[in-house]
């Protein structure tokens, strides 16, 4: 499984990486891109899946 982060989307409340701070890094501003090349590694599928499910902005998205 993959994330993303929607750069257009994105409004920096930083929802993601409160669930999940090892798959998200959040710039100066709050905003946040996905951690590497977006791989989740297994153990951290639910909480990637929560953190597209949480964020207001609709922003984090699953990518296969």
């Amino acid at each position: 499984m993959k994330i993303d982060v929607d750069g257009t989307k994105c409004q920096g409340y930083g929802l993601c990486a409160e669930v999940a701070s090892a798959l998200f890094v959040l710039d100066d501003f709050g905003f946040a891109t996905a951690s590497g090349d977006g791989t989740v590694p297994p153990e951290q599928v639910q909480a990637a899946l929560q953190a597209i499910s949480e964020c207001p902005a609709s922003a984090v998205r699953r990518l296969g």
